[in-house]
């Protein structure tokens, strides 16, 4: 595993965060919002019409938008700290509101379904939030701090597995048992990635000295 020492080779790449052009008003961050907006819209439709096919429309604004809102910010230079958290979040709100839909509309498969969403929204959430404590722009770019966690989570075969493989797998068997198996496996996966990341440890940043604390108390 890297230390924070090991960092210092991958200062080179264009993976570390700029506090300059950290800021929310972002193109990038505009088609976030409106995936969030439009597929929690087309969810909450398809439940009050009980309507798979509109469920499906939804789900494919969420993972098209998700898409499409990390191809903007790489395009436009706009990729920031402050985008990846909420495209995170608002991954998670997209993720619940298609499958609160999915339990409602076909409720043999509740059981999978929250066992997903208990890893999802607080095992993985954990996990992708944590690459808030390296200086790094968002967890796509978390191989500089751990390649073992990062190919488990956020290379491209593990972010395809992690995002999609229980919803295709729900969807084309409609087998309960199938889904959980396949829940029980990502919620492994994390579960471990989660005990190595723990091993390596988190930064804590450092607290402001006495002499800076008196001089903004001073202002």
């Amino acid at each position: 595993m890297d230390t924070p020492a090991d960092l210092t080779p991958h200062r080179g790449l264009d993976v570390w965060s700029d506090p300059g052009r950290e800021r929310l008003a972002t193109s990038a961050n505009v088609v976030t919002a409106v995936r969030t907006l439009a597929a929690a819209v087309l969810a909450a439709a398809a439940v009050a019409q009980g309507s798979l096919t509109l469920l499906l429309v939804s789900l494919a604004v969420y993972w098209g938008g998700d898409i499409l809102d990390g191809a903007v910010a790489r395009a436009r230079g706009c990729e920031t700290r402050v985008g990846a958290v909420l495209d995170i979040a608002s991954d998670r709100f997209c993720a619940a509101v298609f499958y609160v839909g999915l339990a409602w509309l076909e409720p043999h498969l509740v059981l999978p379904v929250f066992l997903y969403l208990a890893e999802f929204m607080v095992v993985d959430t954990f996990l992708t939030l944590a690459f808030l404590a390296w200086p790094i722009r968002s967890p796509n770019y978390f191989f500089v701090v751990d390649r073992q966690i990062w190919r488990w989570n956020w290379s491209k075969p593990a972010k395809t597995l992690n995002s999609s493989l229980f919803a295709v797998v729900l969807l084309v068997t409609g087998t309960p048992w199938v889904g959980v198996l396949v829940a029980v496996g990502l919620l492994v996966v994390k579960t471990a990635s989660l005990v190595v990341l723990v091993g390596r440890g988190l930064p804590v940043p450092p607290a402001p000295d006495a002499a800076s604390g008196a001089a903004a108390g001073s202002r």
